[in-house]
């Protein structure tokens, strides 16, 4: 057997191995960057590969979703350390905002944001004390927090400070001694319709009357009972007014001159408060309804009564018991709107935040004028000249008509003393808004109710953890009435995400006492969320406008010859949905409302609200009242585990039975409701898909388990958290 022998080869020349085959030079150049001489020869020859000891990781195994999201982490951007200015009444002006040397003015303070609020976050820290203003404080696009950063005005840590619209009134002296009237100087032509004496509300002097010792023409009132004829003597009488209180409106109209027996009223005032619903000669409740003539000398009668002199600049006052004036501190307002807050017609402002301070002191003035105070429904009210206005308007327009038809659509709102509009991201929280002389806070309301003539365009507003106390309007109005409110003629007029939770809101609407504490009329996905409302006149929350008539398809009820609403010029049947839906009223506590007017509910809803829900609310102490009531149009609301505590109607449900077989009110629920008065009011029927499910009767206080919980959770949260917003608007 021959062997083979094995020899070993001899090292090639260069052009041989230039000469090999391309895999193999390419393995020989790997092999060499691995330091494996062996395969670079390509031999085969074993090799001992390199190791390494690299960990055990135990297998991942399938998903946990439930686990897994238990465990997530977010990691947002941090805010930025803020620059800080310092604010204070004993500071000066002319100091750098230091708290060596803080700014003494809010104008200031104002003006150095603007200097770096595009590069920084910015802080305006105020210390206690009152801030008066001598102007509306404006806030436009470029006060808000620029290219992602945030504006914030707070109270200093332990402080309260006050942004006031009102002047101190001081040197006081007895006028009458007998009658104990005190009077003090005031700057000639000032004519509020408000006063705070150590922070209280007054009243401006005031009579009631009955009405049937008067009669009511197209011209004015006449005088029927003679006792009321020495009206025809006071003097001053064109700052006279009228006020009648009816089923749902508070209307007012100003005096021309008395006499005789005929007090001839101010137009186009009185005119407007002539047509429509509820009107000033033939009200709803008749004679039941209230009247009053106001703002006399002659009516200081009662301690609190109050009357200014503005020709002579003279204020007259009738001190309560108790009440020194030498060492009171007697406010008179002298702004009509304290902070203005909107952007322009192409921007917004955003990014803006208050926290820890308190509004205070203003009057609304328009009830003075000749437009007098034509209201409708909760802030809004009727001015200018109505078109073909009917000869007899007692007579032909005491409920409804077409002149009045002609200006639903124009109607204006009560102006704010804070407004908001055309804005997004603004927060207020831990602020108080009280002694104000009108609605408190205005939130995207119509540009006829901003000072900056900007309206509408309110995008994540939230109010939390605020007080609302002693004014003279509601607290909070959400929202326009015009046609660019319900049906926006561009996507950024509409009014969308406002939060109001966790406030407290307790004598509101003492001088517009048909206004509810909280409005919003239509806006998109707006939560009303564990507030609690008590002791107003009128309704605590009110969701919805427009009673049906701009929703798809319109309100059939409208288009009868009476109303005629459809035959007026711009009134629009629409075949698309208004803004309005998503609202949420969940976990409020609300009692001692409804203590004027028997028209409204504790929680009041209008028109189609698509996924509207109202839940886990406690209402009570509303004797004789209603508790939910879902009026004219409401569609889509679900009304479920509240718990009604006393009431005379737990849920009333107007679906315009007079218009059947029509339907002006569907696809409505009232599920799970607690309730131990009172009954379920309205056309409930498969009909109209309007549905009762469920509800259960108590007997007196014996609530079962889920009732307490919601009465154990209603309100505000004893400690609600507040949202911090970063600078990229998240939370």
């Amino acid at each position: 057997m021959t062997s083979a022998s094995v020899t070993k080869p001899a090292s090639r020349s260069g052009a041989e191995a230039a000469s090999a085959p391309r895999w193999i030079r390419r393995v020989s150049v790997i092999a060499a960057a691995l330091g494996l001489a062996a395969l670079a020869s390509g031999a085969a020859v074993a090799q001992s590969l390199p190791t390494f000891a690299i960990p055990d990781v135990a297998p991942a195994g399938p998903p946990n979703s439930e686990n897994a999201f238990g465990s997530v982490e977010i990691h947002e951007r941090p805010a930025p350390v803020p620059v800080v200015f310092e604010v204070s009444p004993r500071g000066s002006d002319a100091g750098d905002g230091s708290v060596a040397h803080p700014f003494a003015s809010l104008p200031r303070a104002q003006a150095a944001v603007r200097d770096v609020n595009a590069t920084r976050s910015v802080t305006v820290r105020l210390a206690d004390g009152v801030y008066r203003l001598d102007a509306p404080l404006r806030f436009s696009e470029a006060d808000g927090g620029q290219n992602g950063y945030v504006v914030r005005w707070e109270a200093a840590d332990g402080a309260r400070p006050v942004i006031s619209g009102g002047v101190a009134i001081l040197d006081w002296r007895r006028a009458d001694a007998r009658r104990d009237i005190w009077v003090a100087d005031i700057p000639r032509g000032a004519d509020p319709r408000q006063l705070w004496v150590n922070d209280q509300p007054t009243r401006r002097a005031e009579v009631e009357a009955p009405r049937r010792a008067f009669a009511f023409h197209d011209w004015g009132i006449q005088i029927v009972d003679p006792a009321w004829r020495f009206l025809a003597e006071l003097p001053d009488q064109t700052r006279l007014e009228v006020e009648n209180t009816g089923f749902f409106t508070d209307r007012r109209a100003r005096v021309e001159s008395i006499r005789g027996d005929r007090i001839v009223l101010a137009q186009p005032g009185w005119r407007n408060n002539l047509i429509g619903y509820d009107t000033f000669a033939r009200p709803v409740s008749g004679d039941r309804a209230r009247f009053f003539i106001a703002n006399a000398l002659a009516f200081v009668r009662a301690p609190g009564d109050w009357w200014a002199d503005p020709a002579h600049g003279k204020l007259y006052y009738k001190p309560r018991p108790g009440e020194l004036l030498a060492t009171s501190q007697v406010i008179m307002p002298r702004l009509e709107v304290l902070v203005s807050v909107a952007g322009g017609p192409d921007r917004q402002i955003h990014d803006l935040q208050f926290s820890g301070i308190s509004f205070r002191h203003t009057s609304w003035l328009g009830p003075s004028g000749p437009q007098g105070y034509a209201s409708q429904q909760s802030g809004a009210f009727l001015a200018d000249e109505p078109p073909n206005y009917p000869a007899d308007p007692i007579r032909d327009c005491s409920w409804g008509c077409w002149a009045f038809e002609a200006m639903r659509n124009h109607w204006r709102q009560q102006p704010a003393a804070v407004q908001v509009a055309a804005a997004a991201r603004i927060l207020f929280e831990n602020t108080e808004f009280t002694q104000l002389g009108q609605i408190a806070l205005g939130v995207g309301n119509d540009a006829n109710a901003n000072l900056s003539g900007m309206g509408l365009r309110a995008r994540s507003v939230e109010v939390v953890r605020s007080r609302f106390v002693d004014l003279a309007g509601g607290a909070i109005m959400v929202g326009g009435i015009t046609p660019d409110a319900h049906h926006p003629s561009s996507p950024g007029l509409a009014v969308r995400d406002i939060v109001i939770r966790d406030n407290t809101i307790t004598r509101v609407s003492q001088v517009y006492r048909e206004q509810a504490a909280i409005l919003v009329t239509y806006a998109t996905a707006p939560i009303i969320l564990r507030n609690e409302v008590s002791e107003t006149p009128y309704d605590g929350i009110d969701v919805g406008w427009g009673w049906g008539v701009n929703d798809p398809g319109g309100n059939t009820a409208y288009m009868s010859l009476n109303r005629g609403y459809y035959d007026q010029p711009g009134n629009l049947v629409y075949d698309t949905p208004t803004i309005l839906r998503d609202a949420v009223i969940v976990g409020n506590r609300v009692h001692g409302v409804k203590r004027w007017f028997p028209d409204g509910g504790a929680i009041y809803h209008l028109s189609a609200d698509p996924g509207a829900l109202i839940a886990e609310n406690h209402v009570y102490d509303v004797p004789g009242g209603i508790g939910v009531y879902l009026d004219e149009g409401s569609r889509h609301v679900t009304v479920r585990d509240n718990v009604f505590d006393g009431l005379g109607l737990w849920v009333n449900l107007n679906a315009l039975d007079g218009a059947h077989p029509r339907r002006t009110a569907a696809d409505n629920v009232a599920r799970g409701n607690w309730h131990n008065a009172g009954k379920a009011n309205g056309s409930w029927s498969d009909y109209a898909n309007n549905r009762l499910v469920d509800n259960i009767a108590v007997d007196g206080q014996d609530w079962p388990e889920g009732a307490r919980n919601v009465i154990a959770r209603a309100g505000p949260a004893p400690n609600a958290k507040t949202p911090m917003t970063n600078p990229q608007g998240g939370k």
